[in-house]
């Protein structure tokens, strides 16, 4: 006996990021309040020194060296380097209230500078080739400073909501009746015959 249950039809899905007026004009506010708090010789820099002038705590240098870490741990290109500031961010605020983890930041981030200095004669965060610091990485990766990195931006960066729809990924499906009736069995891989 055939089960002849009717099913829905395959839904495709779009690979481009599309952007609505609507959403566009949501995120336009959200920039303005952003771009306001910042100071006029801060909105100069480049955006990754802007952003790095967020951390406070362990200071613009050290932050800047942080989010080019993060990015090269993580890296995903199409990503704002706003969401990796926002992974980073709890880490410093607990950097502040622990001073083993201050030191252990920024003696990591020395440490790490110094290394590239040794091989590349340059800085971590001057390296333009990937590949250069990547292989600073691969010597570090052992390491308490790479590894308390690297383990918090698993779930700092992965688990931040607003990262989800970048990637596709539509959440969590159980409150809404589980995968089974939200694309479990989306195909979007294969053409369609």
């Amino acid at each position: 006996m055939s089960n002849t249950t009717s099913r829905p039809p395959m839904r495709v899905v779009e690979k481009r990021i599309t952007f609505s007026r609507r959403g566009f004009l949501k995120g336009g506010g959200m920039a303005a309040l952003g771009v306001g708090a910042l100071s006029t010789a801060t909105l100069m820099l480049p955006a990754s020194e802007a952003l790095a002038a967020n951390f406070k705590v362990l200071g613009a240098s050290t932050g800047k060296t942080l989010l080019q870490l993060a990015r090269d741990i993580f890296p995903h290109d199409r990503i704002s380097d706003r969401y990796y500031l926002q992974a980073l961010e709890p880490l410093e605020a607990q950097a502040g209230q622990d001073e083993k983890l201050k030191t252990l930041l920024t003696e990591g981030v020395a440490a790490l500078d110094r290394l590239a200095k040794l091989r590349f004669k340059k800085a971590y965060t001057d390296l333009p080739k990937e590949s250069d610091r990547l292989t600073l990485l691969y010597v570090i990766e052992h390491g308490a400073f790479f590894q308390k990195v690297k383990g918090h931006l698993v779930t700092g960066f992965y688990d931040n909501k607003a990262v989800w729809q970048l990637f596709g990924y539509e959440g969590s499906s159980w409150e809404k009746g589980g995968y089974i009736n939200r694309g479990f069995d989306d195909i979007d891989w294969l053409d369609e015959a």
